[in-house]
């Protein structure tokens, strides 16, 4: 098995230094040329980094704006943390030992450091709320979808809880409001094939073998507005939401299905009415039963009328 390469910088501000490996061919003199052609930021920030020893080598060696560079080496990067619009809703905490952190997400925060999104995400805002810079994910929650996320505190958990998702071993409820007529009925169940591109928005049903299902409970109806209570068996990206829109009952609020739209970095409003509810699985490390559900509750649209 292939040695993990491990970062020689700590984290900065609860954010781990980003790994990058220098390509097999160029005509840079040094590492500093090639960051500033590279990175998108002004040459005297890559100065600035190197000054500031923000850059290392595998040896833990720091780079400096001298250092040779060297083809398919890798690099780490303490990068420091951008400027982003604040998500305005908190994290709510509902659990906590010393192996795991069950919290509840609000919609719009990214579970984790990705593209656009790296200070204004659960991983780090907790990491430094808390404390805790082992901090770790055991699987991930759409940056649109809230509700439950659940982290391991310290890295020698991590990977026993991270196989309970691997391995399904993890019962997973979702509640989705969606519009729908009365007829034609949503299915119970609904089997697809499901594949997303890397760089491609929307991921998509395809011919072959089954790769999705998930369980519909249609729950309460409010006009053309149904609450929906989702059993995936499956965990493929955007299955909920690509499972719905295709059988004509797309939840409300979605951003990408069954069309892209574009939304302001700063519109909070009309949020996908999609809740990680619950979780149900044996702790592999204590063996005990362990049950979370979200404290949040998905608010009908404006057009949705109350049962008389």
């Amino acid at each position: 098995m292939r040695r993990k390469l491990r970062s020689p910088l700590p984290q900065r501000d609860g954010l781990d230094a980003a790994r990058m490996r220098l390509p097999d061919t160029g005509t840079w003199p040094t590492v500093r040329d090639h960051l500033v052609d590279r990175l998108p930021v002004a040459p005297g920030e890559v100065d600035r980094m190197l000054r500031e020893r923000r850059v290392a080598a595998v040896d833990g060696s720091f780079v400096d704006a001298d250092t040779p560079f060297a083809p398919g080496s890798f690099l780490w990067i303490q990068r420091a943390l951008p400027v982003e619009t604040p998500v305005p809703f908190e994290l709510d905490v509902l659990h906590r030992d010393e192996h795991l952190l069950v919290v509840d997400k609000p919609h719009f925060l990214a579970t984790t450091p990705r593209g656009g999104h790296v200070a204004e995400t659960a991983l780090v805002r907790l990491r430094r709320a808390l404390d805790l810079p082992e901090l770790s994910p055991a699987h991930r929650l759409d940056r649109m979808t809230a509700g439950l996320v659940l982290f391991t505190v310290h890295e020698a958990a991590r990977r026993e809880y991270q196989l309970l998702f691997q391995n399904r071993a993890v019962r997973k409820e979702y509640e989705a409001i969606a519009h729908h007529a009365p007829e034609p009925a949503v299915p119970d169940v609904v089997r697809s094939r499901i594949v997303k591109e890397r760089g491609v928005l929307q991921a998509q049903e395809v011919p072959g073998p089954v790769n999705a299902e998930t369980r519909v409970e249609p729950v309460e109806r409010r006009g053309t507005a149904v609450r929906y209570r989702l059993l995936p068996t499956t965990g493929r990206t955007h299955q909920l939401r690509v499972h719905l829109a295709s059988v004509g009952a797309p939840i409300v609020g979605d951003d990408l299905y069954p069309v892209v739209r574009d939304r302001a970095p700063d519109d909070f409003a009309d949020p996908l009415r999609l809740l990680a509810k619950a979780l149900r699985f044996t702790d592999p490390i204590t063996g005990a039963p362990r049950h979370f559900e979200s404290r949040r509750e998905l608010d009908w649209p404006d057009d949705a009328q109350p049962p008389r």
